[in-house]
């Protein structure tokens, strides 16, 4: 039906005969003379149609998203009338025919206007996707699908495909089930990641494996999340963690090189305490040179009561210190309180700082603190005239995750950060268990291999997991796991998972652990979460071709959506009314 795509149509094509086919993008009648912009994946070229054309007739009756198939001979522009923002705007086809292939309604969006509602274009995504640049979007996803495929088999990998329907397991995260017909009260679960099956693939010898992998959790949502999404998944055997990570550097080495972008390895390490420290977060963003400094020993003999009191215990409070040079310059009174009200959102109290004035310092916290202790704050920070500095004191997660976001707003908002840089870095050594609400959880998983599981503060075991991170966005996670049924056990025994419930829920893989498990490892990287990077796309549902909204909701569709009462009887489930629950 067609010889050449609408993009390929260029000079060297002058006088010959074309056939193309796609989409009117735009119509527009001249004196007589009818334009169409001709849209395919490719790109657009313009047709010209006179009155004298026997195409004229059907020509005239094209509107928006006309579905079309075209034949004429390809001219060059007048002089003068060329269009340099296209890759076809010094040619034109000049009609011979054309076939009106189908008609189309009014559309409700105008293609690739983004200034329309995210609800809207959703709910037509199948008109938002003709937008070229959804189409570069999706052709760069396959051809990163493909530089991974490529690179992992000629590492050795063998891709294995892992089950959609499971068994429900703890992961962090809440399970999709599904309840079965045949087992009347049982339920499947969609799996949250192939964790257990990847780790029994190991136990199988098959000893290198990979799968670009359809993941679910039933979670709270952000602009980075999805209830479904996909992930690149790696596991090996006979390795440690320098193997994993050498690897994981290869494929994302490729991943970047496919698209344009040279990547150099290795990577910079932190360990989780030095980036929590240093940054306030597990994702530090290092595109930017602002580390928050530890001063809690410089207001021991503060005046100020609360903090004197806090500076006490050095182990459970942190006292950190934001220097933002030339700050005092930038932030105004009316966007210092902006920064407070900010902070707030996060569990601060209030904001604290100090300016760097030519007489004397000013802020709430200067007027608390000895001189010889403002002295050394100087000295510590390399403060000078023209800096402002924040502070926050208290508990340390608290003070470590507000002042972490602070810091990188800040930067957001003096314009510090480079888009175009690329800061790649592994974070280490990151703890095995955190208490939340007086309860034991796994950190990342309750497979992950522990350094030392004799310490008496739990929270302080380390685990052998990494992360890495890209411009503060974690692309991807993975540990050596657990190849010994007794430390596996031991494990569950810490998260307060009894014997019985271990072997309910992971009996068969404490049975497999037994039966002569290699020492395994591996890494699986966030696909959707790479692709928004690489396309510089605002949303992760930019690179999903038929996202949820963040309700988790499917506009397009309208899933999810009520089902019949045969349908339930069949599946032995009821909904049960309000006043029961």
């Amino acid at each position: 039906m067609r010889s050449y795509l609408c993009g390929e149509i260029n000079e060297h094509l002058i006088d010959q005969e074309v056939k193309l086919c796609g989409w009117c993008n735009t119509y527009r009648d001249h004196g007589g003379v009818v334009f169409i912009d001709l849209r395919d994946k490719s790109g657009l070229v313009q047709l010209v149609c006179d009155p004298q054309s026997s195409a004229y007739t059907d020509a005239s009756k094209v509107r928006d998203e006309f579905v079309l198939r075209v034949k004429g001979k390809v001219r060059a522009r007048g002089e003068g009338l060329e269009n340099p923002k296209l890759a076809t705007g010094k040619i034109e086809v000049v009609l011979d025919e054309l076939v009106i292939e189908n008609k189309s309604a009014t559309p409700p969006i105008a293609i690739g206007d983004e200034s329309v509602s995210e609800e809207l274009r959703l709910k037509y995504r199948y008109l938002d996707l003709r937008a070229p640049k959804a189409y570069h979007i999706f052709s760069t996803r396959s051809r990163v699908g493909m530089a991974i495929r490529e690179t992992l088999h000629k590492m050795g990998f063998l891709e294995v495909e892992t089950p959609i329907l499971t068994k429900a397991t703890p992961e962090g995260a809440r399970d999709y089930l599904v309840p079965s017909r045949v087992h009347q009260g049982e339920f499947f679960a969609l799996p949250q990641s192939p964790q257990i099956f990847k780790q029994l693939l190991m136990m199988s010898g098959f000893d290198s494996y990979f799968q670009i992998a359809k993941c679910f959790r039933d979670e709270d949502l952000r602009a980075d999340r999805q209830p479904e999404f996909t992930q690149v998944d790696i596991e090996m055997s006979f390795c440690t963690q320098e193997d994993v990570m050498r690897v994981g550097e290869q494929v994302i080495q490729e991943v970047f090189r496919t698209c344009g972008k040279e990547v150099q390895t290795p990577f910079m390490r932190i360990p989780y305490s030095q980036a929590m420290e240093l940054y306030g977060s597990d994702k530090p963003d290092l595109r930017f040179d602002m580390p928050l400094v530890e001063v809690i020993d410089l207001f021991a003999d503060c005046s100020n009561e609360i903090f004197a009191s806090i500076s006490k215990d050095t182990h459970s409070n942190r006292f950190k210190a934001l220097k933002v040079k030339g700050g005092d310059q930038f932030f105004s009174r009316k966007t210092l309180g902006e920064l407070e009200d900010f902070v707030r959102k996060f569990g601060a109290k209030g904001l604290a700082y100090i300016q760097i004035k030519e007489d004397e310092p000013k802020g709430p916290l200067y007027k608390f603190m000895s001189e010889a202790s403002y002295a050394k704050l100087v000295e510590r920070l390399g403060l000078e005239v023209g800096d402002i500095v924040f502070f926050g004191a208290g508990e340390k997660k608290v003070i470590w995750d507000y002042m972490g976001r602070l810091r990188l707003k800040v930067a957001q908002d003096m314009g510090l950060i480079d888009p175009e840089a690329l800061k790649f870095l592994w974070v280490v050594d990151f703890p095995m268990f955190e208490k939340e609400e007086g309860r034991v959880k796994a950190l990342h998983h309750p497979f992950t291999m522990p350094k030392d599981l004799d310490k008496e503060n739990i929270e302080e075991i380390e685990s052998v997991a990494y992360d890495m991170v890209l411009n503060g966005v974690e692309l991807g996670g993975g540990s050596i796991r657990i190849h010994q049924s007794e430390i596996q056990s031991r494990v569950f025994e810490l998260l307060g998972i009894s014997e019985q419930e271990a072997q309910d829920k992971f009996g068969f893989l404490l049975e497999a652990l037994s039966f002569g498990a290699p020492p395994h490892g591996g890494i699986a990287f966030g696909l959707d979460r790479m692709m928004m990077i690489l396309t510089q796309s605002r949303s992760i549902r930019d690179v999903i071709a038929f996202p949820k909204t963040q309700k988790a909701t499917c506009p397009l569709t309208e899933a999810p959506s009520a089902v019949s009462l045969e349908q339930m009887r069949e599946l032995h489930i009821r909904i049960r009314d309000k006043k029961e629950s």
